[in-house]
């Protein structure tokens, strides 16, 4: 399990050791750097795949997880030094990789002294390692087939594109983490357990996939399961747009095996309140299975998923970092500037900063005034 981020002069991070939890929250306002600390990991993952000798010493700008563009972009613009650092702490120890910025061919180059190796077991430098970006797939009646990410390496695809071949490899297999279980759940079977935690978001959903293996595809179709009986398949086209947007977060997190480190953003999309709040669960109690989480949201029901788990005594207060992004601007740059709220037993938080999760409240207020006339 990962214990710090460490980034330096990258993009809006001038300075940044994030202590890491089992489950990292980042909130705030668009724009403030969220994104920034999951490309950080991203580009570590993504350099590490193409290194031949597993070290980190060539950082991958530009690749299937993260495009950042040159290496003048990744370079925080007020860096007195034009080097960039990205590291991790894992169990006391640092590996801290620094590149160099080399203006006249626009690369970052791996300085000599850097960490040879990446820290062994924890998901960031394996297979055992999940992004599921903002822009996922949508709504197919159709999804892409691959042995090589699915079959051998377990991947669902940062756009989720791989999630039906997934469920038709493996549905079938245990839950890895039987704190997972939900209670209406058919089986333990991963197919099962996912049809129950999508239930919380449609009642009564079913899904039913088909290898189309001349093709490479699988054809995606749901029913509603209800007292009176199933009813007919529907494609997934013809379906809500919440249930294929967040099948693939669900199922990522269903099948995670210990170790495993999942980067999300905003799981919320597309769903109702309580879709929200049982997504905030769900993340809260894949914890308890050696899962480490971060994620990106903006979402005050997903927030008080998480706390109403630690309330209810199913997750530890210092499982869970809170993490406020905000900019601070001085004469000459724009910096990231990070807050960390604390979360106690009942999860009350320590404090509120102005912006994170308060807009309710400063809506509420205003309709408390006498309308104006």
């Amino acid at each position: 399990m990962l214990d710090e981020l460490i980034a330096r002069n990258f993009k809006c991070l001038d300075d940044v050791r994030l202590p890491l939890k089992p489950l990292s929250v980042l909130a705030g306002l668009n724009g403030m750097g969220k994104s920034t600390v999951l490309q950080a990991l991203l580009l570590l993952h993504q350099s590490h795949q193409v290194s031949a000798d597993g070290s980190v010493h060539r950082l991958v700008l530009n690749g299937p997880l993260a495009n950042i563009g040159t290496a003048g972009d990744a370079l925080w613009e007020g860096a007195e030094q034009e080097q960039l650092a990205l590291g991790v702490a894992v169990a006391g120890q640092q590996y801290v990789w620094e590149y160099a910025y080399q203006e006249g061919d626009d690369e970052l180059r791996g300085l000599d002294g850097n960490p040879g190796t990446v820290p062994e077991g924890q998901g960031l430098f394996t297979d055992d390692f999940h992004y599921l970006r903002a822009e996922r797939f949508g709504p197919k009646s159709s999804s892409p087939i691959s042995s090589t990410a699915v079959k051998y390496r377990r991947q669902i695809g940062c756009d989720g594109e791989y999630a039906p071949f997934f469920l038709t490899t493996f549905g079938a297999e245990e839950l890895p983490n039987e704190q997972l279980h939900h209670p209406s759940a058919a089986s333990a079977q991963i197919r099962h357990e996912l049809e129950a935690w999508l239930g919380e978001i449609s009642p009564g959903t079913r899904i039913y996939t088909e290898s189309h293996k001349k093709l490479d595809l699988v054809s995606l179709e749901f029913a509603v399961s209800s007292p009176l009986g199933e009813t007919q398949h529907f494609r997934a086209t013809n379906v809500g747009f919440g249930i294929s947007y967040i099948m693939p977060i669900i199922l990522a997190i269903l099948a995670a095996r210990s170790g495993t480190l999942i980067l999300l953003e905003n799981p919320e999309a597309h769903l109702h309140p309580r879709g929200q709040v049982k997504m905030g669960e769900l993340l809260a109690l894949a914890t308890l299975g050696g899962v480490q989480i971060l994620v990106e949201t903006h979402s005050d029901h997903l927030l008080n998923g998480v706390r109403l788990a630690v309330h209810g005594g199913r997750l530890l207060p210092e499982q869970v970092g809170l993490f406020f992004f905000q900019r601070e601007q001085t004469a000459d740059t724009l910096s990231t500037v990070i807050s960390r709220p604390e979360m106690d037993a009942a999860g009350r938080l320590s404090e509120w900063p102005d912006g994170f999760f308060d807009e309710t409240e400063k809506v509420l207020r205003q309709l408390l005034l006498p309308p104006e006339s």
